[in-house]
């Protein structure tokens, strides 16, 4: 091949590689500037915000409290317990029975009772008759001491052997009392009026003192323990009333604190408030409360708490300035209830500021938007 022939094929070919990078280069930046193209359109999209979509930021009257929650608890509950050894007997009621106080729930056999008694009895019996064999004895040796045919030595001696006599008759009465108070105490009887929530022994069965035999509660009084930490008991006080939401009920129930527990409690340094729960159709021992308790009122500018964002390492509110969204940062203060609306105190935004609620997504800061209507300042 000729020497020129092989300079304009090279040259050739240094043309097409050129041709294809411009073309590729070409190529790239029309991409780049569609792209921004779509960019500059969706950034000059205009967001319609309706009336509920924004919120006036103003002073509001909240109405501060403590969320409280627990199990409730009857105020008056008793366990019978077994008092002597022995077979249960006549155990007749079961979880739901109405019981009267002093009503007998069960017997523990009285056969070795009822003889510990007349063993006593007996024992009594005979201390007496010991007392009166040393009396007389002490009345004769009184009389021949006084005519001179004994000493005064054994005069003594007769009077120390009533005073013995005696001593053991009152020894024998006490443990007559002790035969017949055990066997009193093998009836039991209910300590209070109530339903029976669990029976825990069964007929036949032989108990030890201090067994378990049913457990009784008084549905009329319930109330519920709430545990609060250091810092919110400092808000608590005696007569403050609480919303609580009972389990399984669709109807709130009121509540009002009437003790507090002077210690708190070791370890958690939580402090525990007993709330006395109105009586209601249906309350049972054990449901499972929760509520708010009201601590007080408080006038300040506040938003729902929704408004706030957190998706920052600060929290922020979107508000509306010039018909832009622009991101606030904000500093959140007390919580508390406006209209059954769970609200929040804040400072970083003025009176008068229209905030984006938070049923609206995360908007841009920069996002043009529309107020459709003006927003009712209530809300």
């Amino acid at each position: 091949m000729k020497r020129w022939m092989k300079w304009a094929l090279l040259a050739l070919l240094l043309g097409l590689l050129a041709s294809g990078v411009w073309r590729a280069l070409s190529s790239r930046q029309a991409q780049q500037e569609g792209v921004a193209r779509m960019a500059a359109d969706r950034s000059q999209t205009i967001v319609e915000l309706g009336a509920h979509d924004v919120i006036e930021v103003k002073s509001r009257d909240m109405a501060m409290g403590l969320a409280i929650s627990g199990a409730l608890k009857a105020v008056n509950s008793a366990i019978v317990k077994a008092r002597v050894a022995g077979e249960l007997q006549d155990l007749t009621v079961r979880e739901g029975d109405t019981i009267k106080a002093g009503q007998i729930v069960a017997r523990v056999d009285p056969t070795e009772y009822r003889a510990r008694v007349r063993q006593a009895q007996q024992l009594a019996e005979s201390a007496k008759a010991q007392v009166d064999i040393a009396r007389r004895a002490f009345d004769n040796n009184r009389s021949l001491v006084d005519q001179g045919f004994i000493s005064r030595t054994a005069l003594d001696t007769s009077m120390a052997s009533l005073a013995a006599a005696e001593a053991s008759h009152r020894a024998a009465q006490a443990g007559m009392e002790v035969a017949a108070k055990a066997l009193d105490d093998t009836v039991l009887r209910a300590p209070l009026a109530g339903l029976v929530s669990q029976r825990l022994a069964q007929p036949g069965e032989r108990v030890a003192p201090e067994a378990r035999i049913v457990e009784i509660v008084d549905l009329s009084r319930l109330e519920l323990e709430a545990s609060l930490s250091a810092t919110e008991s400092m808000d608590l006080r005696l007569g403050q009333n609480a919303v609580l939401q009972i389990e399984g009920s669709a109807k709130p129930v009121n509540a009002r604190v009437v003790r507090i527990n002077p210690s708190a409690v070791a370890g958690s340094r939580a402090v525990i408030a007993y709330l006395a729960v109105e009586p209601a159709i249906g309350l049972r021992q054990g449901l499972f409360a929760q509520g708010v308790l009201g601590t007080g009122r408080l006038q300040t500018l506040a938003v729902p708490l929704g408004a706030v964002r957190t998706d920052k390492p600060q929290p922020y509110v979107q508000w509306v300035d010039q018909q832009q969204v622009r991101h606030q940062t904000v500093e959140l203060g007390a919580r508390g209830e406006v209209d059954a609306q769970v609200m929040v105190a804040i400072k970083g935004v003025s009176e008068g500021a229209k905030v984006v609620s938070g049923s609206v997504g995360t908007l841009r800061d920069g996002t043009p938007v529309k107020l459709i209507s003006v927003p009712p300042s209530s809300k």
